[in-house]
């Protein structure tokens, strides 16, 4: 077994470098060469005769005891990740911005725009080594507190979800980190997470969702994949990467895709019905995009608020609805909380049960519409 020992060098001005020696060598993660030696950048006074040297060594040398106990422990579980300058050099915003040039769609924007908020809180010099459960959890903190990117007022803040949706963001970013080696311990694990506040998912009504399929839109692709995503309940992110290969039939089970979900990377596979497919129009080539020119955009957003306005519909609706529209119609036409989940694609039942709770509430209008009151028989 590797021994890992505390040995000092001289240097210039009457000081000694302080290292560790690994006997037998132990294997460098980023080179893969054999490394016996680690200079951990402390140094102590070879003759000390004053009591600010005497201190200074003492502290020292039970800071190089601790890292070579560290050390040891760390080998002997063939963990060699303090060796690695890629770990030791990656700051967090450029490691950040990586993950977040890697999302697709609506979950791109999301992540650029809380990119802002992380320029914010952590200078550009600032090391995944260097972050510390503390540390992110007053980041959490700044999220809670921090006012809305245009606004001109010290009152307007982020709104609590949005403050949860950049805050999961970063531990996403921390988790990748750790599966990378390049954090020593799961801070994702570790620090506090931010409770959501209720919201009101806004849907369609069936009748609502008619008159949307019976009115023109200005950009027919977008047309057909709000349509479609209200009936299968995918998301705009697995709607725009679509292929013709991944929509499959068998005499069996009938139209079913085959895909894996954007946000979560789980492997999917997800009955359709017959009207979904109908939507699609004819079929492409195998590998290409079903949806093609399909962009998350601002124009796009402006044609979609034309469409819905010019179908009589005065919701604010935004593409993301519509699978809301999915959900909610299912439950309300009988289908079970499981069998949406599973449809939804969604990892914890909890999830689902938000589109329950809109249902429990147009339950209790119905229930409220039959009254004894004067003058409004039934």
């Amino acid at each position: 077994m590797t021994k890992v020992s505390l040995r000092r060098k001289p240097i210039s001005r009457g000081r000694h470098t302080l290292y560790l020696d690994y006997y037998p060598p132990v294997p460098n993660p980023d080179t893969g060469k054999l490394t016996r030696r680690e200079f951990l950048s402390l140094y102590i006074f070879d003759s000390p005769k004053e009591q600010l040297e005497k201190q200074h060594n003492k502290e020292t040398l039970l800071l190089a005891e601790h890292i070579r106990a560290q050390r040891q422990l760390e080998v002997q579980a063939q963990q060699y990740g303090f060796l690695s300058k890629a770990r030791q050099n990656t700051t967090l915003i450029n490691y950040y911005k990586e993950q977040a040039n890697k999302r697709l769609g609506t979950n791109f924007s999301n992540w650029q725009s809380s990119l802002h908020f992380l320029q914010q809180f952590f200078s550009e010099g600032v090391k995944l080594s260097e972050l510390t459960v503390a540390l992110c959890n007053d980041y959490r903190g700044f999220l809670l507190r921090a006012r809305k990117k245009r606004s001109k007022s010290e009152n307007q803040r982020i709104a609590r979800n949005t403050a949860l949706s950049y805050y999961s963001n970063f531990k996403a970013t921390l988790r990748q980190a750790y599966k990378e080696d390049l954090l020593r311990h799961d801070l994702s694990a570790k620090i506090q997470s931010i409770k959501p506040s209720e919201t009101k998912r806004e849907f369609l009504t069936l009748e609502e969702l008619q008159a949307l399929y019976a009115t023109d839109c200005d950009l027919p692709v977008l047309k057909r994949a709000a349509i479609f995503s209200a009936l299968t309940g995918l998301r705009f992110s697995d709607i725009q990467q679509l292929t013709w290969s991944q929509i499959q039939h068998s005499q069996a089970e009938g139209y079913y895709i085959q895909f894996r979900q954007q946000k979560t990377q789980g492997v999917e596979v997800l009955p359709i019905s017959e009207e979904a497919v109908l939507v699609l129009q004819e079929r492409g080539e195998p590998n290409s995009i079903v949806f093609k020119d399909l962009e998350y955009s601002a124009s796009t957003n402006s044609l979609l608020r034309d469409w819905v306005k010019a179908a009589g519909i005065t919701k604010h609706i935004t593409f993301h609805c519509f699978r809301h529209t999915f959900a909610t119609l299912q439950l309300s036409h009988g289908t079970d909380i499981y069998t949406v989940s599973k449809l939804l694609g969604h990892r914890e039942l909890k999830t689902t049960q938000i589109y329950a709770r809109v249902i429990d509430s147009s339950k209790r209008e119905a229930a409220n519409r039959i009254t004894l009151k004067a003058g409004n028989q039934v």
